[in-house]
């Protein structure tokens, strides 16, 4: 099922969590580099795949947000007053900083949902955004499918090597990686904000 199925459900995974549902896109991207570490996929079509599909679902939540994001803002009154109140800083921001915000937003599970929204609604031009948009997309999907597919061999040849033992100190190591990853990811947001 994998085989034949396994990058469909890539695409459409990545795809639908970068137009703006709340999805798990990099989990299946993980996922997907570890199977190609077994030998179920290829890990060039998994990276492919993958930032193709953040390259559309991005897209199609730039033009959501640029068509529909602020006629929804300004719809109903409430929504209007924090619209005249937050758009035109976060305009500011989208023309001095947006190429930065659209690449690193894929980095970070809450802005890779809501970053190509962001990006429509405070109208930063399409060609800038598609740029940086395609190249944020592209590095994600290779760094992080093969930062997944070599875990996944050296997981799979350790556990084959020393067992059980292997296992817990890869998994003991795989937890604290996230946990330093987590820890420099807020470091980060904080350091911007």
């Amino acid at each position: 099922m994998i085989q034949h199925y396994g990058l469909f459900f890539l695409f459409g995974v990545v795809c639908l969590e970068s137009a703006g549902l709340w999805l798990p896109g990099e989990t299946a991207l993980i996922a997907a580099g570890v199977y190609a570490s077994k030998g179920h996929l290829s890990i060039e079509a998994v990276i492919v795949v993958a930032a193709v599909a953040a390259i559309i679902g991005d897209n199609i939540g730039y033009w959501l947000g640029r068509e529909g994001g602020r006629r929804l803002l300004f719809h109903y009154a409430v929504s209007r007053r924090f619209a005249e109140r937050v758009l035109p800083p976060a305009e500011r921001f989208f023309e001095r900083h947006g190429g930065k915000a659209v690449f690193l937003a894929r980095f970070f599970g809450g802005l890779r949902v809501t970053g190509a929204w962001m990006a429509g609604i405070t109208r930063m031009e399409w060609w800038r955004f598609f740029f940086w948009n395609a190249a944020g997309g592209i590095v994600w999907a290779a760094g992080v499918g093969l930062i997944a597919y070599y875990a996944g061999r050296a997981a799979a040849d350790a556990f084959a090597r020393y067992g059980v033992y292997a296992a817990i100190v890869g998994g003991l190591l795989l937890v604290a990686g996230i946990a330093a990853l987590h820890v420099w990811r807020r470091r980060v947001v904080e350091k911007s904000a």
